[in-house]
């Protein structure tokens, strides 16, 4: 039986990998750059399509969603689930940080001392009951305008919260996150990003990771020297009205 869904997903996947490398070649990159598929407000069942297409990172923005995809998921298809890497890229509450630790296998969006702590403790947490578990890679979440209220931490405020970052045992500063401000240019946002990364890691080494680029801006993206895109849309579609 044909799934017209999946070959939709198929089509969709296979164009924007085709602009991913269409972007890394325009920019002289032969390094591969994350492919993040974000599935906000899409059931678990896209996940599944996806995961079986060879998606491996999948994206969530919220909280209470992203934790119910992952056990949804997990009874579904064990071997997929297993495949998967769940990423939050959202916002996330200090009081929820803890729960987010339990089952992210990547978090975006750290812009405050006081989410690193509470995916901290999430994250010493799951150590004390299972094995497997691994020290949290985080990004630091930038705001490149100043405007915190729509996520980020300011620039002045980025090198003390990188340093209480890598003092945390069960996190590992993984590098740099951002969003483009509403105003101005993607490519001029972007290079301005890529130097504030470059700082990073000149201070941390191993912070080497620059999460830059949605559905829209891709080739500005990559351009500036992302290692990992974000796209919901141009592979999703619109999301459901909810």
């Amino acid at each position: 039986m044909t799934d017209p869904r999946a070959d939709e997903l198929a089509t969709r996947l296979a164009a924007t990998r085709q602009r991913l490398d269409a972007a890394r070649a325009a920019a002289g990159r032969t390094d591969e750059v994350d492919l993040v598929v974000v599935t906000k407000f899409h059931p678990v069942t896209d996940v599944v399509r996806l995961a079986r297409l060879g998606v491996r990172d999948v994206g969530e923005n919220r909280v209470q969603e992203a934790a119910a995809k992952v056990s949804d998921l997990a009874a579904a298809d064990a071997e997929l689930a297993a495949a998967v890497r769940w990423n939050m890229v959202g916002h996330i509450q200090s009081n929820k940080a803890a729960a987010v630790a339990g089952w992210a296998d990547r978090v975006h969006s750290v812009d405050s001392a006081k989410v690193a702590d509470g995916l901290e403790k999430g994250r010493a947490r799951a150590a004390g009951e299972r094995d497997d578990v691994t020290p949290l890679p985080v990004l630091l979440q930038l705001s490149l305008d100043g405007d915190t209220s729509r996520g980020g931490i300011a620039r002045e405020d980025l090198p003390g919260l990188a340093d209480h970052v890598a003092g945390l045992g069960h996190l590992r500063l993984a590098g740099l996150m951002v969003v483009p401000p509403l105003e101005g240019g993607a490519s001029a946002h972007f290079a301005d990003a890529a130097e504030v990364a470059a700082a990073l890691r000149r201070d941390h080494p191993d912070a080497v990771e620059f999460s830059a680029g949605m559905s829209g801006d891709i080739e500005e993206a990559v351009a500036a020297g992302s290692t990992c895109v974000r796209v919901g849309t141009a592979i999703l579609g619109p999301r459901p009205v909810v």
